[in-house]
């Protein structure tokens, strides 16, 4: 659509957006959305925008945005109001940015003028919330950001951002703007369409050093892959499924984001170094920031470990002393395609390895099963729980998973079935992050998993307010053990045999007593039940997605568990 005269720069910025790939525009509002919420409402343009969707809380806008994408591979805009709500944006803009997310974030800023000017100054908070360097706040986390300074400004700007967010490595981007150039109209003679600027071709690898990695794995007696995520197509999962059943390379997801490869593949042999690490002589690390972890799993001498992705060496992250005998700069399917076509064709040692992973393989997972089954009384085990959430998944259900469910003893059918809250551990991710899938995918079951905690962190009132408003009929299962366990787990790690792990209750970690979770998804009339023997949870798990599926309405399911039943 065309930009005509007297088109504000509220306006035309929404029209950007909108023009740059964006359908919703998740917001938590105040003094400084008053432009925005005018050019929203003007009639001749609703088409031309994204759709605003209102969350009464700035943990919901950024999971939102954050869950649709993991789902979608299409970046949506939140936008927050100024300081405070960038503040409240801050935990999930943490998220974004160590998983690589596009987000794109806006926030007004405090008008620049006190009077004479439209768009002043009005009221007392007005001078109360400015500060000197607003963007200080997300500087760190994001690839670009900018003030808008001119009504002229808003399209180009915006189709800026829009374009570096999607390049790789992928990440968010924040766009400020005072209230007075956001006011302003074009100026006269100003006429322009919205224009998308393509973002960057994905980098191929470079070929010479894609046969270097090729004749390492041709030699090598023991290669290993490790994932830790896929893209949201799914075709690195494919390129990975293919390149190791084909040479015989066993895979393993020690920690991952976003599940790689499906549970039954024959070379995948689950989430553990185990003795597959210690025996592999070349290791190719395949776009993970974090494929083990030094203390435990650092690799002994004598190996030879390639990363390969679109940012091999990780450059946010400021210490990072992993082995990188090769760094390939890639888009990762393209790298996975070019190695399996560069590679010579198996032998018959290959064969011979082939099947050997296969029975692994399998007895991996029916193992897992038969540990899963034993938890399934009372107290119910996290084992059990995440067997119980796999098999109500089928096909093609989503896992948002937050300190909620164990990969290990889950059938994950696919790439991108099993997500887990991002490294930077901000909580409060998976409930809204569920939602923003649902609102992606209306008609996929997606399943937010979360501990007790994490429920809590994600503002639950605003996500159940939320999934009620919107028609998002999710189901949420709390794990209820009464304690921040991770926190536990930690300060045991350190002080195994310490005051603390002696302690009859650990200071700092208790979450008792515990509030009736079940009845704040109750007040947004979702469906609810409590489950305390594990006997109950398939059947109660039956009963909420028949809820969903013939009632189109939200359930909650909560387990309480105990500390001796936590995985």
């Amino acid at each position: 659509m065309r930009i005509e005269q007297n088109t504000t720069a509220a306006e035309a910025l929404l029209m950007a957006l909108k023009a740059s790939g964006i359908d919703y525009l998740f917001a938590n509002a105040g003094n400084d959305f008053a432009l925005i919420i005018e050019a929203l409402a003007n009639p001749r343009l609703g088409d031309a925008m994204p759709e605003p969707i209102t969350c009464m809380h700035e943990t919901v806008t950024m999971g939102m945005a954050h869950g649709h994408y993991l789902a979608s591979g299409r970046m949506q805009a939140v936008m927050v109001h100024v300081n405070v709500g960038m503040a409240n944006a801050l935990c999930g803009l943490l998220n974004a940015h160590s998983d690589n997310v596009p987000v794109f974030l806006l926030a007004g800023r405090t008008p620049l003028t006190e009077h004479g000017r439209d768009g002043a100054r009005l009221t007392p908070v007005q001078y109360g919330q400015e500060l000197y360097d607003q963007h200080a706040m997300v500087r760190e986390l994001v690839k670009w950001e900018y003030e808008l300074r001119y009504p002229e400004q808003a399209c180009r700007l915006v189709s800026r951002a829009a374009a570096l967010a999607m390049a790789e490595p992928r990440g968010p981007v924040f766009l400020g703007f005072p209230r007075e150039p956001l006011l302003a109209p074009l100026p006269p003679g100003v006429r322009f369409e919205p224009f998308p600027v393509a973002r960057p071709s994905a980098p191929y690898p470079d070929p010479a050093a894609i046969d270097e990695l090729a004749q390492w794995l041709a030699r090598a007696r023991h290669p290993l892959i490790v994932a830790e995520r896929g893209d949201p197509a799914g075709k690195v999962g494919t390129s990975l499924a293919r390149l190791a059943q084909a040479h015989a390379i066993p895979v393993i997801e020690i920690m991952p984001v976003r599940n790689v490869m499906p549970s039954s593949h024959p070379m995948m042999l689950g989430h553990s170094a185990g003795d597959q690490f210690e025996a592999a002589d070349v290791i190719l690390v395949v776009d993970a920031s974090t494929p083990w972890v030094e203390r435990l799993h650092r690799p002994g001498p004598g190996k030879r470990i390639a990363h390969l992705g679109p940012d091999p060496l990780v450059g946010r992250q400021p210490v990072r002393s992993f082995q990188t005998d090769l760094a390939i700069c890639c888009d990762t399917a393209a790298g996975l395609d070019a190695l399996l076509a560069a590679l010579p064709p198996p032998t018959g040692d290959v064969e011979r390895r082939r099947a050997h992973y296969a029975q692994l393989s399998e007895q991996r997972r029916r193992h897992a099963r038969e540990e899963a089954l034993r938890g399934g009384g009372k107290p119910v085990s996290g084992a059990y729980i995440s067997a119980c959430v796999s098999d109500v998944l089928g096909d093609d259900g989503l896992c948002f998973s937050e300190l909620g469910t164990v990969p290990d003893y889950m059938d994950l059918k696919g790439p991108n079935r099993y997500f887990f809250t991002p490294y930077s551990g901000a909580l409060g991710w998976g409930v809204p992050a569920a939602l923003g899938a649902q609102l992606a995918d209306r008609d996929r079951l997606v399943v937010a998993c979360v501990g007790d905690g994490s429920y809590v962190f994600a503002n639950p009132v605003a996500c159940h307010q939320i999934a009620e408003a919107q028609a998002l009929p999710i189901l949420t299962i709390v794990k209820n053990n009464g304690m921040w366990n991770a926190v536990r787990r930690s300060t045991l790690g350190v002080h195994g045999d310490g005051h603390a792990a002696r302690a009859a209750v650990m200071p700092l970690t208790s979450l008792e007593p515990s509030p009736s979770y079940s009845m704040v998804a109750a007040a947004s009339r979702a469906h609810v039940e409590v489950v305390e023997d594990g006997a109950r949870l398939a059947g109660a798990l039956e009963r909420a997605i028949d809820v969903i599926r013939n009632e189109r309405r939200q359930a909650l399911v909560e387990v309480r568990t105990s500390l001796s039943a936590t995985h």
